[in-house]
């Protein structure tokens, strides 16, 4: 049980990673408040739908990771 635990741990902590990194950052700054103006409506639109997606699957990911964690950490004990 503990093998498949750690095996689960660790495609979890890849998960988050990968998630993480696909999500586009927050703010742009300046060039994204230049450049901002030239979007579309609609490209705007699909942008915030995959945002939104990866930002469930990282809460997801991240409930996940803690109660592995936790049960890891109990079953050391």
């Amino acid at each position: 049980m503990e093998i498949v635990l750690n095996i689960l741990h660790i495609i979890v902590c890849i998960a988050i990673i990968a998630v993480v990194l696909l999500q586009s950052g927050r703010s742009a700054g300046i060039s994204g408040a230049i450049s901002g103006g030239a979007e579309t409506f609609f490209g705007k639109n699909k942008g915030r739908t995959i945002d939104a997606i990866l930002s469930k699957y990282t809460g997801v990911a991240a409930i996940v990771f803690l109660i592995t964690a936790i049960l890891l950490t109990i079953m050391l004990k």
